[in-house]
């Protein structure tokens, strides 16, 4: 399912117009994104929880090659389902 799937379900759950499905798809998607950029986690009742993780720098291999590379440390998301999601 892709985010043209997603609205088009959201508008018929909601009786709504694709339009405007489609517009709060993407003001939630934003008020996420925003949350998790300065570090906050996000937690939707019976879906789960986005959250941000620091993860360490550390050596990697180049496959090709095989020479040794520093992989920098980063900022990554996370998401941990809640029971409900994880049962279906």
């Amino acid at each position: 399912m892709n985010k043209s799937d997603l609205s088009k379900a959201v508008a018929e759950k909601c009786d709504t117009t694709p339009k405007n499905a489609v517009a709060v798809l993407d003001a939630a998607f934003d008020v996420i994104a925003e949350a998790l950029k300065s570090k906050d986690s996000v937690t939707i009742a019976g879906f789960g929880t986005f959250a941000t993780k620091e993860r360490a720098a550390r050596e990697g291999i180049n496959p090709s090659t095989r020479e040794k590379i520093q992989i920098p440390a980063k900022t990554v998301v996370n998401f941990k389902p809640a029971k409900p999601l994880r049962e279906l």
